[in-house]
């Protein structure tokens, strides 16, 4: 793989985001991160009224989504059609959720995008990352978004080396990846369209597309019968 793998076109399907207009001048996609707050308070101010109820001055719920009585909303958010918010969750703001997408009970989000029918649902940790239509996380997986020496966080592909510049950056999941179960992505994973993690792994650099992580030192390509 190369630098030029890691565009936006090569991981995420835009049309199925709210996000598209910004992610599609992007050199990186990790370059939204920064940017998430600015961009869910303009698309907000711009959602039509008959579809989305604005439940508080900066939060924009789509009125066919499910949301329970004990999940915690902060905004700047959006929540799009038909997406379901079950208990316990915890948003804790600059998050736009999109269409047919499950964040489940004790789930936390933070700083991120997740395209249309993304599925959390289940004890999941998400923070400065961007998940792309139709990625999984199992239960228990998680992205860890900061280097225990605080540093910022560097996205390495073989020999070459990208600054990111930035101290928070969770993970990056293509369209279409499962995460398995309780399984860590170190700050700046990347995990390619349609590739599998195994249950109890332990992420980190980028996994290429259309394969299947066992172990850092063994990442095959995945047959699709």
């Amino acid at each position: 793989m190369k630098a030029s793998d890691l565009q936006v076109k090569n991981l995420f399907e835009l049309k199925q985001t709210l996000a598209a207009d910004w992610m599609e001048t992007l050199e990186y996609p990790w370059d939204i991160l920064p940017k998430i707050k600015a961009m869910i308070l303009e698309l907000g101010a711009k959602l039509p009224k008959t579809d989305y109820e604005q439940i508080a001055e900066t939060i924009w719920v789509a009125k066919d989504a499910l949301i329970a009585p004990s999940a915690a909303l902060n905004g700047p958010l959006i929540i799009g059609h038909e997406t379901e918010v079950r208990h316990c969750a915890y948003i804790r703001g600059n998050a736009l959720v999109g269409e047919g997408c499950v964040v489940g009970n004790s789930t936390e989000l933070k700083n991120v995008i997740l395209m249309n029918q993304v599925q959390v649902p289940h004890y999941n940790y998400v923070g400065d990352s961007v998940l792309g239509f139709k990625a999984h996380m199992g239960a228990g997986s998680i992205t860890s978004n900061v280097k225990s020496d605080k540093s910022p966080v560097t996205v390495r592909i073989g020999e070459e080396k990208i600054e990111t510049g930035l101290k928070k950056f969770g993970a990056l999941l293509g369209d279409k990846v499962e995460i398995g179960c309780n399984s860590v992505l170190n700050p700046g994973s990347i995990v390619g369209r349609s590739s599998h993690v195994y249950p109890l792994s332990m992420v980190r650099g980028v996994v290429p597309p259309n394969s299947i992580y066992k172990t850092a030192g063994e990442i095959v390509t995945r047959v699709i019968l």
